[in-house]
């Protein structure tokens, strides 16, 4: 590693937002969305320093930074703000015990990381090695078998198969992965991916008919329809019949269908009930795959499903995480022109992409349409095969996603305004006729991060009003909404994110149960954020090896968290702001002959106001520089040091 003095190199990069605001609690979601600056602004000149200091037994650098404030649309999937002045908890997990250790001969620190996410002795080899041991038979699937032999029947017999999608990243991969997948087994495929404000999620009767009108006798859903019996009743009326495939939690009774293929049905026994919808179609195609000795062209599809499991924020455990290490390698030589250029536009690098570089850009991106009108774009860009037409559509994307961003920012602020001052309520409720339903997600998500409380936002129509729901660990909005049925047209989604419609004339009503049952579970609770520690550990202890075998647990995400550490008693031997409005901070920090260089992006602190000497939380962060790989700390949270 050469040797460069402050300031003396400056670096065009990309800013790894999950740097400062990777997954601090366990927040499901549905749609990851890029930081509010463009894409174009982050590849801002950033000052790029290499400190290299003599006399020191251990010298780590910090390198990168950028000077664009971001505020991120990360839907509720991610924590991207802890209000550190609400007084954010650190719970340190408990240390794993010797039995854990003895099993195993790595050092300590990385088996006490394996040990806090559950990671079994005899698990650990595959655990570190994500390869094909931990893929599932889609054989186990339920109902697998009965639909692959509907769909063989269906090529054999020259009916018109329609692929019923959603307006998401998932939905659009999902439907790209079954049109392509059904096309090379000699099917002949239609598909539908239905408008966000004209259809809404999952099947409509309307787009239905339209689907029987062009012919088509059987309808394979994607990432949808477990919950929609009324509908799949009435397409079955109609003479088609249905394939459910869908990974959302069903009810009671499952819809009428030839087969209702999803891992969270209660009587599967698949080993692993968290792939994204993308990943149960591509579960599908790989049974009908092996029943035709096609096996080999699955590889093509990888890349779709690392979109849509990463974007999706599916818990990145066990087959989650082979197929989204697979899908970076097939992403990253993807063959598809339509990606090529979407990540050229982005300022990424086909052979340089990452999870995080899905999280935060081409997630967004691909989302941006069906948020704004129709998600048409998306899959036409995924399945383009003509450089010009790939170009054009990359752009429309980029177009469409700063709109988002814009219309995110403006509902973010009036639905902040109008809340100023209902903050002392444990739940906020706002609506409004101008709130658009393509973004209503992303706002209630911000409003629940920053003041850590659920939120809800409505679009306001003149007989139905959509809402959507972000909360927190103490209070269940999905089972709030149950409580609320009775006035409710529709609901559905997870403890942490739901969506609803309802009547308006029920609204009020809806409005002040909802908030009852906030008042019963969240009154008596201090509210504050927490960041939950891997391990207290001396800076020293980072040395070696140890980054190196951290690296081998990505991907992460949700249910295998970025390793989060706390350290005591650093002092601080240097200190200062940068940013457009100097509102980071870059440190010097060091512990007996250890220094790290450090960044915090959290707490909008001034250099002035820190303590000499603190207590730091942080995970380690890894960026390139000339080739080569370059550590540094990027906080999360600290206090001035407790004297133990």
């Amino acid at each position: 590693m050469g040797k460069y003095s402050d300031g003396a190199e400056i670096l065009r990069l990309r800013l790894r937002m999950t740097k400062k605001k990777m997954l601090r609690m366990t927040l499901p979601s549905c749609h990851c969305e890029e930081p509010q600056a463009t894409w174009q602004f982050r590849k801002r000149m950033c000052d790029c320093f290499i400190l290299i200091l003599s006399g020191l037994e251990t010298t780590f650098c910090l390198s990168l930074f950028c000077d664009i404030v971001s505020d991120s649309d990360q839907d509720i999937k991610l924590s991207t703000k802890l209000n550190l002045n609400q007084g954010t908890r650190w719970k340190i997990l408990p240390s794993v015990p010797d039995e854990y250790l003895n099993a195993s001969d790595l050092p300590p620190l990385v088996a006490q990381i394996l040990y806090n996410r559950g990671v079994k002795p005899e698990e650990i080899e595959p655990f570190m090695a994500v390869d094909h041991r931990l893929e599932g038979n889609p054989f186990l699937l339920p109902d697998i078998s009965k639909a692959v032999s509907r769909i063989y029947k269906a090529v054999l017999s020259r009916e018109k198969v329609a692929i019923y999608g959603d307006f998401d990243v998932d939905g659009v991969t999902a439907t790209v992965i079954l049109v392509e997948g059904l096309s090379r087994l000699g099917a002949e495929v239609i598909c539908h991916i239905p408008d966000r404000f004209s259809e809404g999620h999952g099947l409509n009767v309307s787009a239905l008919e339209k689907l029987h009108t062009r012919g088509a006798h059987l309808v394979i859903t994607v990432d949808c329809g477990v919950t929609d019996l009324t509908e799949a009743k009435q397409a079955q009326e109609m003479g088609m019949d249905m394939i459910i495939t869908d990974h959302h939690i069903p009810l009671e009774s499952l819809p009428r269908a030839v087969a209702v293929v999803d891992p969270k049905r209660k009587d599967a026994v698949y080993p692993y009930p968290d792939l994204a919808g993308a990943g149960v179609a591509f579960k599908l195609l790989q049974a009908l795959f092996y029943k035709d000795n096609k096996e080999k062209w699955l590889a093509r599809f990888l890349d779709l499903v690392a979109l849509a499991t990463v974007t999706d924020l599916s818990l990145m455990v066990g087959e989650n995480r082979y197929l989204v290490k697979a899908g970076l390698r097939e992403l990253n030589n993807s063959s598809r022109v339509g990606i090529q250029e979407m990540v050229k536009l982005a300022g990424l690098k086909m052979g340089e992409l990452d999870s995080e570089d899905i999280s935060w850009v081409l997630g967004p991106r691909l989302n941006a349409t069906g948020r704004m009108n129709n998600a048409s774009t998306s899959y036409q860009l995924l399945t383009t095969q003509s450089p010009e037409e790939a170009r054009l559509l990359a752009l429309e994307l980029e177009e469409k996603n700063a709109e988002r961003q814009k219309l995110t920012t403006e509902v973010l602020s009036r639905a902040r305004e109008k809340l100023a001052t209902k903050l002392h309520l444990p739940l906020l409720i706002e609506s409004d006729e101008s709130y658009s339903i393509g973004v209503i997600g992303l706002v209630a998500g911000k409003l629940a991060d920053e003041f850590y409380k659920p939120a809800i936002i409505i679009s306001l129509g003149s007989e139905l009003c959509q809402g959507s729901c972000r909360s927190i660990a103490e209070f269940n909005i999905a089972s709030a909404l149950e409580n609320c049925r009775d006035l409710l047209t529709a609901f559905g989604g997870h403890p942490l994110a739901a969506g609803f419609t309802v009547p308006r004339r029920n609204l009020a009503q809806l409005e002040e149960r909802l908030m009852s049952l906030a008042m019963d579970q969240l009154y008596h609770l201090e509210l504050r954020p927490e960041l939950v520690i891997d391990a207290e550990v001396p800076l020293a202890a980072l040395a070696g090896d140890i980054f190196n075998l951290i690296k081998r647990l990505r991907p992460f995400g949700r249910g295998n968290l970025q390793p989060t550490f706390l350290s005591r008693q650093v002092e601080v031997i240097e200190c200062r702001n940068f940013g457009n409005q100097a509102e980071w901070l870059r440190l010097k920090l060091k512990q007996g002959n250890v220094i790290w260089q450090a960044v915090d992006f959290e707490s909008r602190r001034k250099g002035k106001e820190i303590s000499p000497c603190i207590d730091i939380v942080y995970n380690l962060e890894e960026s390139r520089w000339n080739g080569e790989e370059v550590l540094s700390l990027n906080l999360l949270d600290f206090a001035p040091a407790q004297l133990r």
